[in-house]
């Protein structure tokens, strides 16, 4: 299927609204579609719709995105129960406590902002060396490999892109530096780690790694990340249900141990007497793409999404 930019496809569409409405047994239907909802990265808005679709008339949609593309197409979204906020989902705590019957975190970089060269995001397409969630805030990539040091370069490139080759292409991007070359454009360091890196996975650019690491580096995903699970424990009411969908590892990784770690009760053992932390999260599906959906849209073949729901609050179970 042809990715052109401008289209997206959305991964687990129906999966992740219908994990959103379900219900607890003994629970009526028919409050899930009253109730209020985040889609905390709105993207291309496609989850957002289908939760429309599916809303009561006395239901919400709350949406969040830093980037201001998607905003722009948020805007044509003309439904009093929606809004938008031009912000990233570390802000997911600013709403209301216990106010949310579900919330939905789809942490994939969408095909428009990937496909649009000016954004930076590909080394398939020549742009500016950028990869900018929020173009109206913060530092490019180009502005922070100016001056960042090989230590630092290396770090990025290992922990977040887990490439094995990180210190060489960290001293490669600083000995160019130095000699006076610079680094503004995606295919020049395409071009670099290409040089870099001799040995390369079958089927994947050698500079996939150091990509993905540097746009995670530069929007602070995981950190973001963390802060929005934080905030969700907060946000959400008792029963109400936390989806995320993760692309690679590291993201999972994330979501995986706060699931588990909020899904038993926790014992300070410096007070052993003291109650037990109540248990907040109940672990529910681990959800995969269906081989029809990664045969009409390859890059949903690496997708996860793991559901959960938040206990009575400050009960212990």
């Amino acid at each position: 299927m042809q990715h052109h930019a401008g289209t997206h496809t959305t991964v687990l569409l129906s999966e992740a609204v219908d994990a959103l409405f379900q219900t607890e047994p003994g629970e009526p239907a028919q409050q899930a579609l009253s109730g209020t909802y985040v889609d905390a990265t709105f993207g291309r808005g496609g989850h957002s719709r289908r939760i429309l679709s599916q809303l009561g008339p006395q239901g919400r949609l709350i949406a969040f995105d830093k980037d201001p593309q998607a905003i722009a197409e948020a805007h044509t979204i003309a439904d009093p129960r929606f809004a938008i906020r031009h912000e990233g989902f570390a802000h997911l705590g600013e709403l209301p406590a216990h106010s949310v019957d579900g919330l939905l975190m789809d942490l994939g970089v969408s095909s428009p902002q990937i496909d649009t060269p000016e954004r930076g995001f590909s080394f398939r397409f020549e742009g500016p060396l950028d990869m900018r969630m929020d173009t109206t805030r913060g530092q490019s990539v180009a502005d922070w490999l100016a001056t960042a040091d090989t230590q630092h370069i290396a770090e990025v490139i290992r922990d977040y892109g887990e490439e094995r080759f990180a210190g060489q292409i960290a001293k490669a991007i600083v000995a160019r530096r130095q000699a006076g070359g610079t680094l503004s454009t995606t295919t020049e360091l395409a071009q670099l780690v290409a040089d870099t890196v001799k040995t390369r996975e079958p089927g994947q650019n050698p500079a996939t790694r150091t990509f993905q690491a540097f746009r995670i580096f530069i929007n602070a995903e995981l950190e973001e990340l963390q802060q929005a699970l934080e905030a969700s424990l907060t946000v959400l009411k008792a029963g109400g249900r936390l989806a995320v969908i993760s692309f690679h590892s590291l993201e999972d990784r994330i979501v995986k141990q706060f699931i588990a770690k909020h899904a038993k009760e926790v014992y300070d053992r410096r007070a052993p007497f003291a109650p037990p932390q109540a248990m907040q999260l109940v672990a529910r599906e681990r959800i995969k793409p269906s081989q029809e959906e990664v045969a009409a849209n390859p890059r949903a073949r690496s997708a996860i999404m793991r559901v959960a729901v938040r206990t009575a609050v400050g009960v212990s179970a």
